[in-house]
């Protein structure tokens, strides 16, 4: 990368605050654990007695050189490069002859040996950059005994001492599984994990954040309120808006709290309330007439990505389908629904119909960012207004992948360089199965406590393609939780007023610039 703008080359020179923890060297301080259940303890048992270790600042007497690859998983998010700057800058204090080694491409280029040096002149080009771009990521996964085996000599030949995993709850559960492998086949390779994800569903009890969230959510915010400011302008446009997330509606939640639209659907409350298609529908419906009477023929509607896997209906649908397709033809699995299932996808407007029979993912789940759920309500209300007689005018947006690779924020570009320089600390401790994790994120950066947590304390067992298998639990909105009362406190005030807030675009400077997501903020408030 050598074309910066203006903003870039001032952006170069900001210098992330450290934890007061991390600013020497770092002893640290085991902590006791309770026992983890049968299944866990069965599948890891090298890794699962992990204690958690919190950071201490102390002295140091030996130092020793350290060989650490780094590599990039899953979708990119803001700050991941100041995650290898953290890291590089942390074994470079514990030993000048230390190295870092970036995979290229993901975890397939563990697999496949391709990687390369890392050093201040490729690094410095990279401070508080977004995107992935310094390696490229990917979305391989480690898994069958062979990608292990391949992923083990790949380590051997580099003589690495660690290797740090960058992604989000599947990255860290492949993390973890190959962890387990490294530890049975005798090899000293301390595997560490770093959390990521936009979605903001890599958190809960242990991880406050994962970063990218806070970049992601403002740059969606900002896209959000100039739509809120058109639709008061012009006075003409419903605007009806998917954001990203997966699975969890946390972005989504974070920019209802930060503009105000007029309605806001959340997936996890969709699920608890047993709301139908029809029910979404007529919400909207009735939000349409209740302003149109009040001569208001403008509106932003929100919706999450993963909105149409909480809908039961549709789940249950998705389910039939997904185990369908794996064994016949589209054509086939149609005709093989149940009659409840089959007359519910007859239903759906074609387009739809087709893009809840296109290729799976990895894991065998429906690509719901592929599926336009926006479009989908858009076209059922278009369809019950034309019924009522009454004046609509719609227009749909999907806001994804303008987020991912942004500028990060101030608080994710501090976030990352701790991360980064705490998984240095680790790699010298020479502990294997532990992914990072900084609490006391709303507090000055100095004061933020740094734990490493055993990977096998987040694992459960859900079924993927018909089988049990370990994986990190995605965190999902609480509706009862103190993020999602303070979104209801004015939510029917916002349906029929238009109580829009722009908060404009990210500030790196001045007295906006260290602001935090709401929903960080408000989880850290006392119950």
């Amino acid at each position: 990368m050598t074309n910066h703008s203006l903003l870039q080359k001032l952006r170069k020179q900001y210098r992330p605050q450290i934890a007061d923890c991390l600013s020497d060297f770092v002893a640290w301080e085991e902590k006791k654990v309770p026992c983890l259940q049968n299944d866990v303890l069965k599948t890891f048992p090298h890794i699962s007695q992990n204690p958690i270790l919190e950071a201490k600042k102390s002295p140091i007497k030996e130092l020793k050189s350290l060989r650490v690859g780094v590599v990039f998983s899953g979708g990119p998010a803001a700050g991941g490069h100041n995650c290898l700057w953290g890291l590089y800058e942390g074994i470079k204090k514990y030993h000048k002859e230390s190295s870092l080694v970036g995979f290229l491409s993901g975890p397939s280029g563990i697999i496949e040996g391709k990687y390369k040096e890392l050093d201040d002149q490729i690094l410095q080009d990279y401070y508080n950059e977004g995107g992935f771009d310094c390696l490229g990521s990917g979305r391989t996964k480690i898994e069958t005994k062979e990608q292990f085996e391949k992923a083990k000599q790949t380590i051997k030949q580099l003589a690495l001492d660690a290797l740090v995993v960058i992604g989000g709850d599947d990255t860290n559960t492949n993390a973890a599984l190959l962890a387990e492998y490294l530890e049975a086949e005798n090899e000293k390779v301390a595997v560490i994990g770093i959390p990521k994800t936009i979605d903001g569903d890599m958190r809960g009890e242990m991880i406050e954040a994962s970063f990218g969230f806070d970049s992601a959510a403002a740059v969606y915010a900002e896209l959000l309120g100039n739509i809120a400011r058109d639709a008061i302008s012009s006075r003409k446009y419903y605007h009806f808006v998917k954001i990203m997330g997966r699975t969890a509606s946390h972005l989504a939640l974070e920019c209802a709290l930060a503009v105000q639209p007029n309605l806001t659907f959340i997936g996890e409350e969709v699920q608890d309330l047993q709301l139908s298609i029809k029910d979404i529908t007529d919400e909207i419906v009735n939000l349409v007439e209740a302003r149109a009477k009040k001569g208001i023929y403008h509106g932003v509607i929100v919706f999450p990505e993963g909105l149409i896997e909480f809908i039961p209906e549709m789940k249950s649908l998705i389910k039939e389908l997904n185990a369908l397709l794996a064994k016949m033809d589209q054509n086939q699995a149609i005709e093989h629904l149940s009659a409840k299932a089959k007359d519910l996808f007859l239903r759906l407007p074609q387009k739809i119909q087709q893009q809840l029979l296109i290729d799976r993912d990895s894991h065998g789940n429906v690509q719901v960012s592929l599926i336009e759920t926006e479009k989908l309500f858009l076209e059922l209300s278009q369809e019950e207004l034309g019924k009522r007689g009454s004046k609509f005018s719609p227009l749909s947006h999907f806001f994804g992948y303008e987020g991912r690779c942004c500028l990060p924020t101030n608080f994710d570009a501090t976030y990352c360089f701790n991360l980064g320089l705490a998984a240095a600390h680790i790699a010298m401790k020479g502990v294997t199965g532990y992914i990072v994790a900084i609490a006391n994120l709303t507090k000055d950066p100095q004061d933020w406590i740094v734990k490493a947590l055993p990977l096998a304390r987040l694992i459960h067992f859900e079924m993927r393609k018909g089988v049990m298998k370990p994986v990190i639990e995605k965190k999902l909105v609480d509706v009862k939780g103190l993020v999602f009362k303070q979104f209801m406190k004015n939510r029917e005030e916002c349906k029929l007023q238009d109580c829009y807030i722009n908060p404009g675009p990210i500030q790196f400077f001045g007295p906006a610039a260290n602001k935090i997501s709401s929903t960080l903020i408000i989880e850290n408030q006392k119950q």
